[in-house]
């Protein structure tokens, strides 16, 4: 999340919309599997809608990832910041701020794993909503939002300096979700991420993308997450 202007001390969480949304999912939210070098931060949704209601909706989740999980003040945790960001967290302002403000500078300091598990819904299937189609999309979104440089994209105009290849799946593979092996997919030989998605029971789909520099320290399998219930 991006944040300019003064944000008063009683602002409210905009994660909290987001956690409204997500009760209005047709289908369980997947998550990565319980593992201590990963800390669910927070989650973000898409939807789309027509007349007869929501026709699509997607959930990302968001983590920390902690490198040395067992002592989190071990510098090997910390994430390499550019001067830009470092100031960026270390310049406390005149004025109050939320918590969840400063919690979320402070969680700068650590590696993201940014949107690295979706859980995607539609209403209606079509050649864009299997398997393939929505991890393709997936890796390339992650892509173009977190390896600007690697890519020669321009940083501080949005503008792509050279074409990027779009990233297409690479070969089928097996996905561990809620403890069963599943039939998926996998983009496998991307210099800079790995990405697997499958179908899931619920008749929805799970993708997930991740930085190779932290494939090492996750175990990439899924679970179903506690779904917040709706209001009676």
């Amino acid at each position: 999340m991006h944040f300019t202007g003064v944000i008063p001390a009683d602002a409210p969480d905009p994660r909290m919309q987001h956690e409204e949304l997500v009760k209005q999912m047709p289908i369980p939210v997947i998550g990565l599997v319980a593992q201590s070098s990963v800390q669910a931060t927070s989650l973000a949704v898409n939807s789309a809608t027509d007349s007869a209601g929501f026709s699509a909706m997607s959930v990302s989740v968001s983590a920390t990832l902690w490198r040395n999980p067992t002592d989190k003040t071990d510098p090997v945790n910390l994430e390499i910041l550019d001067e830009h960001t470092r100031r960026a967290i270390e310049e406390v302002p005149p004025w109050p701020r939320p918590a969840w403000l400063i919690e979320q500078v402070k969680s700068m300091r650590y590696p993201s794993l940014w949107e690295a598990v979706q859980t995607h819904w539609h209403r209606d299937e079509s050649e864009f909503t299997d398997v393939g189609a929505l991890l393709t999309q997936h890796a390339n979104y992650i892509l173009m939002n977190q390896f600007q440089k690697e890519l020669g994209l321009d940083e501080q105009h949005g503008e792509r300096r050279a074409p990027m290849p779009e990233r297409r799946i690479t070969r089928p593979t097996t996905v561990v979700i809620d403890g069963r092996i599943v039939d998926g997919v996998e983009i496998a030989t991307d210099p800079l991420i790995y990405a697997v998605g499958a179908t899931l029971p619920s008749g929805g789909v799970v993708t997930a993308v991740f930085p190779r520099q932290h494939l090492p320290f996750i175990t990439a399998e899924f679970a179903t997450r506690d779904q917040p219930k709706r209001d009676s």
